[in-house]
């Protein structure tokens, strides 16, 4: 497999004394010093290298310094090891080298999240992608010239017919197409009729075709696609956000400028929100282009994982489509980055490295002198203050495609128009959805909430089903008979007596979930083909894209599902939408909750009436008259994120100024706490930064883990990581105590 050419950057020598930098996928605080021996005086940064460490072998890469790396995100340098102290480079591996701009893109994640570099480095060298490839087959083909003493039987003959017609095979494809056995093939290969070749394995990846079937755009699609191609014309760094109503064709006109970029000789990639959405988008990629995109996500077998990374590398894989791993792929001609939902809170990592995949696209595009179009129906607040200051570019589509119109939404006040007792749909949805089906059109129902109920108490003495890892009441899953925590994945069987006053058939569970949802539409609608869309009931990918099939295939009268329904799902027989508790993330103290919750039921909504057939969205709520719900009603999002905006500025919230948190665990309570006290006792005392806490943190137990929280806000032109690397040297954790960042967290809890 060809090899990129080196730049300039990699083309930098080692020091005089043959002193290398290598960064390992470990946790230090950068690359350590190794020596280069003489055979491997070729080796340049981004090379892979395997290297000792004690007793062991790691791989890593040959550094160089990030020239882009903002001072005030350096670390500080550690001391120079002497050089009789350092240990040689074991073997340059025979893998594509890490692009400059991707080294480049790891000092700054690393650099910005406070994160270890190594761990970074983690994620773009996963060690499945770097295992050996298989060996090339072997296939034959017939000799020059025949032997002269060559015996030919009937068998022989077709064998050789057969290989003289086309390419080499291997000997059992050449000994099924003929119809004898595998011994035929030897005694022509031990007599010399058969010469063995290495067999050329075809591209991984087919090469989509810009020009193969280009969409008809109508209204001012057309408008907004030239200025897509325009940007990827440019070839330069830029950012531009697509905002446009559910239906309105956002994913063919950014397509457009998928089709500029390969027509440019460049690659792009596509980032997802959740990877159950790659099925429908890879399908809508082949029919406009031919042939479909290389994928990147966490169910990707090892062997494909390794096929696709080296594709990457090597720019066969010309359209990457994936989670937000894919940044850390090793492109070097990426000629575009798309983020589609750029709203989603999914593209924040929460575990290990913590970074927010959106705005780190922002980042490698940068580096990458790219463009960038981050795409919604309903844009974060991050994005518009962007628009607003000027940095982004702003493109709009109002109308839905074709003659499709947006749904109407209509409130549901459930003090008014309350489920009989012990149900949970209104008489108003269901006689909704009866019609709905009635006439042949297809109903959804909505909740974001998994299991058959959220909490479980005892009727008798009150006492309620807790995690005993976790501050989190245990979720009912009656399909499975288990009470689940879904925070740290414990369960119990479903108990049938109380396990505080012991009194039996006591148990009773409150609140609905999806699967009670399910059990009560079951019973009010007898015949109704229905299907259920959650995390529980789709294993991935190739179970989601079946489900989709169904429905589209007119297979299902009513759709039930949680969060993953609103993903960017196009049925276009679906007109009804039903959303059971549309207050449900509106609690809690988290300051995003009302821009949220608007995205989230936004988005359901757009499932309705994306055809000919009208939509109506019906939302149950005991809170009709707020902001929230009025926006729904009235469609006017703008108006909405202005008002959030009005309450957001005047304290520093983002986006106009930054947070950091700081989580304190440890197993016993007495190490979070002090050495959370200790953290406040040396907190800041800095112009324009102020530090909340420390208090127990909601989920004071997680995980077995007793947590505190400090957040740290400051104003927006005042970058928060010296000050946090300075404040935390200054403490030292309780034994057995942990401190984790999160720049710009999206989660409080």
């Amino acid at each position: 497999m060809p090899h990129r050419n080196p730049t300039q950057t990699d083309l930098l020598p080692p020091a005089p004394d043959g002193r290398v930098r290598v960064m390992l996928t470990l946790p230090f605080a950068g690359p350590l010093d190794y020596l280069l021996p003489p055979r491997l005086a070729a080796a340049r940064p981004g090379d892979i290298v395997s290297v000792p460490l004690g007793r062991r072998t790691e791989t890593g890469v040959i550094w160089d310094a990030s020239p882009n790396l903002p001072p005030e995100f350096r670390p500080p340098l550690p001391k120079e090891v002497a050089t009789s102290r350092l240990k040689p480079v074991a073997a340059r591996l025979d893998l594509p080298p890490l692009p400059a701009q991707l080294r480049q893109f790891v000092d700054w994640v690393a650099a910005y999240t406070l994160s270890p570099p190594g761990m970074v480095l983690a994620m773009a060298l996963r060690a499945n992608a770097l295992a050996a490839l298989p060996k090339p087959s072997t296939g034959y083909t017939p000799a020059p010239t025949l032997p002269a003493d060559l015996r030919l039987t009937p068998a022989r003959q077709k064998v050789l017919d057969i290989a003289a017609a086309g390419p080499a095979l291997a000997a059992a494809e050449l000994a099924r197409r003929a119809g004898v056995g595998a011994a035929v093939i030897r005694g022509l290969a031990q007599a010399g009729a058969l010469q063995a070749v290495e067999i050329t394995p075809p591209p991984p990846f087919a090469t989509p075709d810009p020009a193969h079937c280009p969409p008809t755009l109508g209204g001012n699609q057309e408008e907004v696609a030239t200025e897509l191609r325009a940007r990827v014309a440019e070839d330069c760094f830029s950012i531009t956000l697509l905002e446009g109503v559910t239906g309105s064709g956002k994913t063919e006109i950014y397509m457009e400028a998928i089709a500029a970029c390969l027509e440019a000789g460049k690659q792009a990639l596509v980032l997802l929100p959740e990877i159950a959405l790659s099925a429908q988008w890879t399908g809508r990629f082949a029919r406009r282009f031919g042939a479909e995109p290389a994928l990147w996500h966490s169910d990707l077998g090892a062997r494909l994982r390794r096929v696709t990374w080296r594709a990457v590398a090597d720019g066969t894989a010309r359209v990457v489509v994936g989670a937000r791993s894919a940044l850390f792929l090793p492109f070097d001609q990426l000629g575009l980055i798309i983020v589609d939902e750029e709203h989603e809170t999914a593209f924040k990592q929460e575990d290990g490295v913590t970074y927010h995949a959106r705005d780190m696209a922002v980042v490698r595009a940068r580096m990458s002198k790219a463009p960038i179009v981050l795409v919604s129906a309903t844009p974060s607040l991050e994005s518009l203050a962007n628009v607003g200051a000027g940095r982004y570019r702003h493109l709009k589509l109002n109308a839905r495609h074709g003659n499709a119109t947006m749904p109407v939404v209509q409130t549901l006040d459930m003090r008014a128009d309350p489920p009989e007792r012990g149900l949970f749909l209104s008489p108003m949805l269901t006689g909704a959805i009866n019609d709905a089906i009635g006439r042949g059109e297809q109903a959804m129902l909505f909740l974001n909430r998994r299991g058959y109920a959220p909490l479980t108490l005892c009727r008798t003495c009150g006492h309620r089903m807790q995690c005993p890892n976790c501050t989190a009441w245990l979720v009912e899953h009656r399909a499975r008979h288990i009470l689940t925590c879904h925070h740290c994945g414990y369960d119990e069987p479903i108990p049938q007596t109380c396990p505080k006053c012991a009194d039996a058939d006591s148990l009773t569970p409150i609140g609905p979930g999806v699967e009670r949802i399910t059990e009560e539409a079951r019973a009010t609608f007898p015949d109704a083909r229905i299907l259920v869309m959650a995390s529980d009931t789709l294993s991935g990918p190739a179970a989601t894209a079946a489900a989709v099939e169904r429905i589209a295939r007119r297979e299902v009268d009513l759709v039930i599902g949680t969060q993953i329904v609103a993903k960017g799902w196009h049925f276009p027989h679906l007109t009804l939408v039903g959303i059971v508790d549309a207050d449900l993330g509106l609690g809690g103290g988290d300051l995003r909750a009302s821009e949220r919750t608007v995205q989230l039921l936004h988005q359901v909504a757009g499932r309705a009436g994306r055809a000919e057939a009208p939509g109506r969205v019906l939302l149950q709520s005991y809170v009709p008259d707020h902001p929230v719900m009025q926006a729904l009603v009235s469609g006017d999002f703008g108006s909405f994120m202005e008002q959030e905006a009005e309450q957001r500025r005047p304290g520093f919230w983002p986006p106009y100024g930054r947070l950091a948190a700081v989580i304190v665990s440890a197993e016993t309570p007495d190490a979070a706490e002090l050495t959370a006290r200790a953290l406040g006792q040396n907190a800041p005392r800095l112009d324009g930064v102020q530090v909340l806490g420390p208090a127990p943190a909601p989920l004071a137990i997680l995980r077995g883990r007793h947590r505190h929280r400090l957040l740290l806000r400051a104003r927006r032109n005042i970058a928060v990581q010296p000050i946090m690397r300075e404040w935390l040297s200054r403490v030292k954790p309780e034994r057995g105590a942990r401190i984790d960042v999160d720049i710009d967290p999206v989660s409080f809890l």
